[in-house]
């Protein structure tokens, strides 16, 4: 099965919830992937927030036409959700 992104929700500054067409949902943060001048501009959050899935391609992506694998995503471990939460 090829893998998509079937939905994503920002969570965090850099981070995302993800919905992959296996069912899978998890959060991941995506800073570590942040290197490189094309991902320069998604360490603002105001800009990482302008995320928005492609249907064509099933992945997320920026208007700066930043994006990545959706193989890269679904490896990343799960974010604790709880550990940027105040109660």
């Amino acid at each position: 099965m090829i893998l998509h992104i079937m939905e994503a929700e920002v969570c965090g500054p850099h981070s995302l919830r993800l919905t992959f067409n296996d069912g899978a949902c998890k959060p991941v943060d995506v800073l570590p992937l942040l290197k490189g001048p094309v991902f320069e501009p998604l360490r603002d959050s105001a800009y990482f927030a302008r995320v928005v899935v492609d249907p064509v391609g099933g992945t997320v992506v920026w208007p700066n036409g930043a994006d990545f694998a959706p193989e890269a995503l679904y490896e990343l471990p799960n974010e604790k959700e709880s550990s940027r939460s105040s109660s």
